[in-house]
């Protein structure tokens, strides 16, 4: 009598194809990615082509790490933004600085990160890592912003989203005037009202620059409060169906990954996507950690635990992160450990993805591998919705405290 197969042996063999001369990125991925962290970044690819894009699904990304100088904000995080992948975007303000670099026609070069520091520092080279530029640089984008800030239109107290907005048609309008486009994810934002918000706003240059601005009377002012509640209501808003398009474009079933195990239940049960009938999804794709990963999963505990709205956290995670979860550390915190504070949905836990690598590997594949397996959806210019938003966020709150 043959022995019954254990369940656990259910999963796809493995007996990869051989890698040649012409083999695709995405069937690299599909294919290849088979164990460890590339087992890992292959589910990452499915989740976010599969689920995260479908059309009531609200993605938002967190960003830390230099990814802006690597030049990712050109190679990925535009295009992401402009197929309508990217929703909302929480970053340090390091991001955005040297972003901005690249907007206005300052120049970023590759380097070796073996050079000696002080013979960099006679020549007025600066490095982040293997990236250097010229100290320049730096000087030409704080008298930028300095400039930009003296505006009449920024003489009062704002979000980020809206200081981030206002800044990027300026830097939009350096771009078109020096001939160059999407170079920036500023003015990128801008164009496709991407809200963009900064968690620390006075930890990077721009803060600096602001801040020393405001020494000679300038009214410009961040206000973290309105940060707060702008992200809970994009995500409340995301939840309650208010931000959908069922005309958008998907991928059809030939597009999707045909395997056994994970792969096969990506395609997703009818009972789990009933749910867009009656409201949406909110998705958070995470690059690094630190603080603009906390600033937007708090979203949730803020809806929930603080303003007493009913909800059960966010739909689907996926993070990019060399941090490890036994040091306590925010950044390399579980999904699994979110769920105890409301963060993320506990029945939508299966749907939550880490990926341990390196985000400036990471995030070019996932954004090949998307673009060539998912149609563009209708940007939903979220920027523009924000007093709707809040108007809701204030509704529900009202409603709560009657109960």
């Amino acid at each position: 009598m043959a022995k019954k197969q254990s369940k656990f042996l259910s999963g796809r063999r493995i007996d990869p194809k051989p890698i040649g001369g012409n083999t695709k990125l995405v069937d690299l991925v599909d294919n290849t990615f088979v164990a460890y962290n590339a087992a890992r970044l292959r589910e990452a690819c499915w989740l976010f082509t599969q689920k995260m894009l479908e059309p009531d699904v609200t993605v938002g990304v967190t960003l830390t790490g230099a990814l802006t100088p690597a030049g990712l904000g050109i190679s990925a995080l535009i295009p992401l933004i402009k197929a309508g992948f990217i929703d909302w975007i929480i970053s340090t303000g390091a991001n955005f600085y040297h972003d901005t670099h690249f907007g206005i026609g300052l120049a970023m070069h590759e380097g070796n990160a073996q050079t000696s520091d002080i013979v960099l520092r006679e020549e007025e080279v600066v490095r982040i890592y293997d990236i250097f530029f010229d100290y320049s640089v730096l000087l030409n984008t704080d008298e930028f912003f300095r400039r930009v800030v003296e505006a009449d239109e920024f003489q009062k107290t704002m979000s980020t989203a809206e200081f981030h907005y206002r800044a990027g048609r300026y830097v939009l309008e350096r771009e078109r005037k020096l001939g160059l486009k999407n170079k920036s994810l500023l003015a990128a934002a801008h164009e496709y009202a991407v809200p963009l918000y900064t968690s620390s706003p006075g930890d990077s240059s721009i803060g600096m620059n602001v801040a020393a601005k405001a020494l000679q009377g300038n009214k410009l002012a961040f206000d973290p409060s309105l940060d707060v509640n702008e992200t809970a209501a994009i995500v409340l808003a995301a939840k309650r169906g208010l931000i959908r398009d069922d005309q958008a474009n998907h991928p059809s079933d030939a597009h999707l990954v045909s395997a056994s195990g994970r792969g096969a239940r990506m395609k997703g049960d009818a009972k789990k996507r009933s749910r867009s009938k009656h409201g949406g999804r909110s998705a958070i794709f995470i690059l690094g950690g630190g603080s603009p990963k906390n600033f937007a999963l708090q979203t949730e505990p803020q809806i929930q635990e603080v303003l007493g709205i009913d909800e059960r956290g966010h739909d689907y995670f996926l993070q990019v992160t060399d941090a490890r979860p036994d040091t306590g550390g925010l950044s390399g915190a579980t999904p699994a450990e979110a769920v105890s504070w409301g963060k993320i949905d506990p029945d939508q836990l299966p749907d939550a993805v880490v990926c341990y690598l390196d985000s400036t590997v990471a995030l070019p594949i996932i954004t090949a591998y998307a673009l060539a397996k998912h149609k563009p959806r209708r940007p939903r210019r979220l920027y523009d919705r924000r007093e709707e938003f809040m108007q809701l966020l204030i509704d529900e709150y009202q409603k709560s405290k009657l109960r």
